[in-house]
């Protein structure tokens, strides 16, 4: 079988990563991680990392002067690692259109609601959670997409739902949610090569 090379792109511990880097410890599953890329020296993720023996990199975003600066020594170091699939998880740096349309089709995300709803420009984290509560919806979930210029706005691959409970804070919901993000980026990367297999 022929596994889907992937690179997945993080800012801080890495919890959808260790999901990843347990999926594809599974002999049937369809794809390997070919690097972990952190934009902040000392992501508690690229210990996960360094733990399941998967080569990390630091780019440091704060030393280059520009956006396009940083991206372009990101699309160098990822051009070193015969990448499929760029998986952001928890990567805190909007892309710009430039680097997307290098990489058009081959970068997924996952976003903590039910895009369209709650998404766009300032919505992650805390912030969507706390606007699901303020809108005061029966249901959450989390949103697994192909990243295109237009934030949250890109094809979705698969969705999974989640109860707002009687008493929910952000941090209770935000909890819920996180356990199926796990899962739902493991089941949308086997989608994804499977399709491609």
């Amino acid at each position: 079988m022929k596994k889907l090379n992937l690179a997945v792109l993080i800012s801080g511990s890495g919890s959808n990563l260790q999901a990843l880097i347990e999926a594809c410890a599974q002999p049937d599953y369809p794809a390997k991680i070919n690097a972990v890329i952190s934009n902040r020296p000392g992501a508690f993720g690229l210990q996960r990392a360094e733990k399941a023996g998967i080569p990390a990199e630091t780019i440091d975003h704060t030393k280059y002067a520009t956006r396009g600066d940083f991206e372009k020594v990101l699309h160098n170091v990822l051009g070193k690692y015969n990448v499929d699939l760029i998986c952001l998880a928890g990567f805190m740096r909007i892309l710009t259109p430039e680097f997307i349309a290098k990489w058009e089709g081959k970068i997924i995300n996952t976003h903590p609601a039910l895009l369209p709803r709650h998404g766009g420009k300032g919505m992650y984290g805390e912030h969507v959670h706390k606007a699901v509560l303020a809108a005061g919806d029966a249901e959450s979930g989390v949103t697994i997409h192909y990243v295109i210029p237009d934030v949250d706005r890109g094809e979705i691959i698969l969705q999974k739902r989640v109860k707002v409970e009687n008493g929910d804070t952000h941090e209770s919901l935000a909890k819920r949610v996180l356990t199926e993000e796990h899962e739902a980026y493991v089941e949308a990367v086997r989608m994804i090569a499977e399709k491609k297999s």
